[in-house]
C-alpha cells in the first residue's frame, strides 16, 4: 500500500475540489460505502509518488526469499483497471520494473476481475504442466484518474454554457470510492516446504455482457441508448469538455444488477461442481461499498446458499476499494496474521461492474 492512509476528511486535500467547491455527493457516498481510510499514490499536490508498475513490482519483490528469486519466475501475469499507459501492456511494464530475465507475460483487460483472471491464467499453466511456477498480481493506481483537474475543463465548459457547473453524479461518485495499491501471489506446483499454503481448487470467471449494458467506463462516452463511443471516435475538445478519460459509474444500473447476477453465477457453479457453500470456513467478497454487504447476504440466503456473517472477512473500511488488488490484499492480511488453519476452505468473490462480470475462487489451506 503506497504512503500513509488517507482519512475521509483529507480526501479533497489530495484529489482536489472541482471549481474550488466541496462536492455535493461526497457525504452521501461516504456514508453508504463505509470506507474510513484509503491509500493514494499521489501527494497533496496531485503529483505521483508511485507508478502502478512500481507498486506491482514492490508487491512481487515481497514474495521473494532465500529459496525463490525473481529470476526463478517462469510466468508473470498482472491485472489492473488502471495501467500507467495504453501501451505497452501493464505486465510488460512490471517486467521492466523488476529488471528480471526474459519471461512469459500476460495482461488481462478489464477492471476488478483482472487480478483473479491473472491468477486463473497462472494456475491453468501450472495445472497443464506448462510451468512449475508463476506470479500473479492485481494492482490499481486510480487516484490519478479522479483528480479534480481532470474534471475542471468540463466544469468551466458548463459555466460558459450557463449550465450547472457541478459534475454529474456518475462522474463524481467514484471519486469517493477508490484506492491505490497492489497485491501478488506466488503459485507453484508444490506447497511450501515450511508453513501453510493455499491450494487452488478452482477459479471460475464469467461475463454477463451479452445480457447487460455498460455500467462503468473510461475513455468513452455513453449515449442515451446505452451505446458506447470510444475516445478514438471523438474529437480532442470532447475529450476535455466531457471528461472522457476518467472513470464513470451508472449507479442505477449497478444497484439493479450487480448483486443478483452474483447469486445466479454462484448457484450455477455450485450445482455444476456439486459444491456446498456450507463447507467453507471463510468468505472473502470484494465489496466496492458496504452498501452491498447486506444485499449480498440476503441474495445468497434467498437462493439457499446462506453464508453466516461470522465467516465473512473484508478490509474495505481500512484499505478502500482497490479493484483488482482487493482479493490479494484480503488474503495477505489473513495469511500474514496467522488466521488460517490447515484444512479450512476459502471462497473468494470478485464482482466487476464494467459490463458485468463475476469471478469466484475456492482455496484450501494446506
Amino acid at each position: 500500500m503506497p504512503n500513509e492512509p488517507v482519512s475521509n476528511d483529507d480526501i479533497e486535500a489530495y484529489i482536489g475540489m472541482i471549481n474550488g467547491t466541496p462536492s455535493r455527493s461526497r457525504a452521501i457516498v461516504l456514508r453508504n460505502n463505509g470506507i474510513k481510510t484509503r491509500y493514494y499514490s499521489i501527494d497533496k499536490q496531485g503529483i505521483s509518488t508511485h507508478t502502478n508498475a512500481e507498486m506491482t513490482a514492490a508487491a512481487i519483490k515481497s514474495l521473494m526469499d532465500d529459496q525463490f528469486a525473481l529470476n526463478d519466475i517462469q510466468l508473470l501475469a498482472c491485472g489492473s483497471t488502471s495501467p500507467d499507459q495504453l501501451l505497452p501492456s501493464h505486465a510488460s511494464m512490471v517486467h521492466g520494473e523488476l529488471g528480471m530475465k526474459a519471461v512469459e507475460i500476460m495482461s488481462p483487460s478489464g477492471s476488478c476481475c483482472t487480478g483473479i483472471q491473472s491468477m486463473l491464467y497462472a494456475w491453468l499453466n501450472i495445472a497443464a504442466g506448462l510451468k512449475k511456477n508463476a506470479v500473479a498480481a492485481g494492482s490499481e493506481k486510480l487516484s490519478s484518474l479522479i483528480l479534480a483537474r481532470h474534471f475542471q475543463p468540463e466544469s468551466d465548459h458548463h459555466i460558459r454554457l450557463e449550465q450547472d457547473p457541478m459534475i454529474a453524479f456518475e462522474k463524481d461518485f467514484l471519486r469517493w470510492m477508490l484506492s491505490d495499491g497492489a497485491g501478488a501471489a506466488l503459485l507453484q506446483d508444490q506447497p511450501n516446504e515450511q508453513g501453510l499454503s493455499l491450494r487452488v481448487e478452482w477459479i471460475e470467471s464469467c461475463s454477463f455482457a451479452g445480457d447487460l449494458p455498460t455500467c462503468m467506463w473510461a475513455g468513452a462516452l455513453k449515449d442515451d441508448q446505452m451505446n458506447m463511443h470510444g475516445w478514438g471516435t471523438l474529437d480532442p475538445d470532447t475529450w476535455v469538455n466531457e471528461s472522457v478519460f476518467p472513470l464513470k459509474q451508472d449507479v442505477k444500473l449497478l444497484g439493479k444488477n450487480i448483486v443478483p447476477i452474483g447469486g445466479i453465477m454462484l448457484k450455477e457453479v455450485c450445482e455444476r461442481r456439486g459444491f456446498d457453500v456450507k463447507a467453507i470456513n471463510w468468505f472473502l467478497p470484494h465489496l466496492s461499498s458496504e452498501f452491498f454487504r447486506e444485499k449480498i447476504y440476503l441474495e445468497l440466503e434467498n437462493a439457499g446458499m446462506s453464508i453466516p456473517r461470522e465467516k465473512w472477512f473484508t478490509n474495505l473500511s481500512r484499505v478502500g476499494n482497490i479493484g483488482s488488488a482487493s482479493v490479494y490484499v484480503m488474503l495477505e492480511e489473513l495469511f500474514s496474521t496467522n488466521r488460517f488453519t490447515k484444512g479450512e476452505q476459502i471462497l473468494c468473490m470478485i464482482p466487476e461492474s464494467a459490463r458485468f462480470s463475476y469471478a469466484y475462487a475456492l482455496l484450501t489451506v494446506v
